[in-house]
């Protein structure tokens, strides 16, 4: 299988966007996967996830502006198979640079298409800024599939309906037609309220057989695990957090066999 692209976006914040990146590529390395996660998120959350500090000049941006290649940024983090492109605050100027560049939405697939042609990893994760400026916009056009965490409450829905809007376009204006939704996963559910079981009612009816199986759980040990700089599965390993996105992480994988 050569190497796919996955990127993990909502352009609202506090859904959980992170939080699956990290655990996702996290649960898919321990599962065999050889796991790149490419944080392009000025916030440097991922980063920080995987227990990597915040470091100038380490992120992607030189690469975008044609700077050096990205293999160059590529690191290994603590965890086995799972390698990361981190990132910094500076990659906040790389909106304002990117605008003034030829293909200014084709730079990340650009600089990511001889790291997939080394084929030294079987899987790239994206991790993306919450909003759909260049820099989301750069992973939508250099990624194969699109992957929409859900936070389960009432204003979800209208987060999708945009980013399902912005794949259109992204598909239909030829910057990248091979996009697929690869799924909407459901994340910070609280089966103790009826508002998280009728949200994850709505969105299935929505979308089908695009929501995930999986639904991730609001838990107390998810939310401490970055501050740790480690991923669920590694902070507590038979957590319900862990098990949910291990369990997550096999459902992409026959999706992506699938596809």
């Amino acid at each position: 299988m050569p190497t796919k692209v996955i990127a993990v976006a909502n352009q609202k914040g506090g859904v959980g966007k992170t939080t699956t990146a990290v655990n996702l590529a996290a649960c898919l390395a321990s599962l065999g996967q050889r796991v790149l996660l490419v944080d392009i998120d000025p916030q440097a959350n991922a980063t920080s996830g995987v227990g990597l500090p915040k470091t100038e000049g380490a992120s992607a941006y030189r690469a975008l502006l044609g700077e050096g290649t990205l293999a160059e940024h590529i690191l290994p983090t603590a965890f086995e198979r799972l390698a990361i492109v981190p990132s910094e605050v500076d990659l906040c100027g790389a909106e304002i640079e990117l605008a003034r560049l030829e293909n200014h939405l084709q730079r990340l697939a650009l600089a990511l298409q001889p790291v997939r042609d080394a084929g030294q990893h079987d899987l790239i994760v994206i991790d993306c800024a919450p909003s759909l400026g260049i820099l989301t916009l750069n992973a939508f056009a250099a990624a194969d599939s699109l992957l929409v965490p859900l936070q389960c409450e009432y204003y979800a829905l209208e987060g999708i309906s945009m980013i399902h809007r912005v794949l259109g376009q992204v598909r239909d204006s030829g910057v990248n037609a091979r996009l697929e939704l690869l799924g909407v996963v459901m994340t910070m559910f609280d089966g103790r309220t009826r508002l998280s079981q009728q949200v994850v009612g709505e969105v299935r009816e929505h979308f089908g057989e695009k929501v995930f199986e999986t639904v991730i759980p609001r838990t107390t040990r998810l939310a401490e695990a970055p501050s740790h700089g480690q991923p669920i599965i590694h902070y507590d390993r038979y957590s319900a957090g862990a098990s949910a996105y291990e369990v997550l992480a096999q459902e992409v994988l026959e999706r992506l066999k699938q596809g």
